[in-house]
């Protein structure tokens, strides 16, 4: 006989790191390789019920139906660049909405998840924060995001090949901020019995935390991290992101110097460029004077409209001449493509919207 159960509340699959999940079949009183069995059917199978675990009795499958939760969030929409890049909105049981994204190179495969409904923030050139923050993600939620784009890749293209290699948190939200569900959600997706994304290959974005960067470099996980500059003195960068105000730039700069030092991971400054704004040959200067402080790759983005933001995209001979003053000055400089504006997937253009969208597939 199975053993009991005394909660009524459903664990989520995909938030149980694999010694969770072991102790929950220790609990039914379950053996060993059913976790193994289980396991192989959400994260290689990609199997969205126990109704598809065929090696399982039907007593079993509705058994662990009645006692984890696997996809709860509806694919409120599902939309294709022209590009490749495909952005999903993922709708909640409670109503609350997020996006992710997958964006296509060659064979490679990334996703750009969420780590909340909605951003703290408010940068004032970013859709994300434009109705502040709603709540955090759960670790499950953070995860599930991952596992509906593989699904999707999979129904697309016929191939259970075609999976998420690469994870970015530069979605919705300051990852940071939800520091315990983001480490839980990177360790699963990093787990050799779930996903078995190489950490090198996980991205953590933020717009500076110093303690939670430092908390982060003590984690014995080879993470790569990015922080959301956008601006190369701290006057200006309170001007474009309010939340600046609670940490000091120098404070950040410090704690990126402590990442660097405790995991030998150089840090990526990401940087959008604004028309008139922060795209001026004063600033890369600027700027490079500062990555000289620290050791740092700088990524430019031109800025991708949002409406009535009020913003503009600079020209494209505007970035490179600032690209060029940063590379005559020794910094690693890199123009990044911007992916899937067609569809307002790409950086800066994510947003929970409330209303449904008109789905568009292949």
């Amino acid at each position: 006989m199975r053993g009991l159960v005394t909660s009524d509340v459903k664990s989520s699959i995909f938030g149980l790191t694999p010694p969770e999940l072991d102790a929950q079949l220790v609990d039914w009183q379950w053996p060993a390789f059913r976790a193994v069995q289980i396991r192989d059917w959400v994260y290689n199978k990609l199997a969205v019920s126990p109704a598809a675990m065929s090696n399982l009795s039907k007593r079993d499958q509705g058994f662990i139906a009645d006692k984890l939760e696997f996809a709860t969030a509806t694919l409120a929409a599902n939309q294709l660049s022209e590009d490749g890049t495909r952005k999903l909105l993922l709708r909640w049981p409670d109503g609350s909405n997020a996006e992710t994204v997958m964006i296509p190179d060659g064979i490679r495969r990334t996703a750009c998840v969420s780590s909340q409904v909605g951003c703290p923030v408010g940068c004032k050139f970013c859709a994300s924060g434009i109705n502040g923050l709603d709540r955090n993600l759960s670790a499950a939620q953070i995860v599930e995001q991952v596992f509906a784009l593989d699904g999707v890749m999979k129904e697309a293209s016929k191939s259970a090949k075609d999976r998420i290699g690469n994870i970015v948190f530069m979605g919705m939200g300051e990852p940071l901020a939800n520091y315990a569900n983001v480490m839980k959600a990177v360790r699963i997706l990093h787990d050799p019995k779930c996903f078995n994304l190489s950490a090198r290959k996980i991205t953590i974005s933020t717009v500076g935390v110093p303690a939670r960067m430092r908390q982060l470099a003590e984690e014995e996980l080879p993470l790569n991290l990015a922080i959301s500059l956008h601006a190369p003195n701290e006057a200006l960068r309170q001007e474009l992101i309010p939340w600046a105000e609670h940490f000091a730039l120098k404070d950040i700069l410090d704690a990126a110097r402590y990442y660097f030092e405790k995991t030998g991971r150089e840090v990526t400054l990401e940087y959008i460029l604004l028309a008139g704004v922060n795209d001026q040959p004063a600033h890369a200067r600027e700027l490079s004077r500062l990555c000289r402080t620290l050791r740092a790759n700088v990524n430019l983005i031109r800025y991708n409209p949002v409406a009535d933001l009020g913003f503009q995209r600079p020209e494209a001979e505007a970035c490179m001449k600032f690209q060029t003053i940063l590379r005559d000055a020794g910094v690693n400089a890199h123009l990044r493509k911007s992916r899937g504006r067609d569809i307002d997937a790409a950086c800066g253009q994510l947003r929970r919207k409330a209303g449904a969208i008109s789905t568009a597939t292949e």
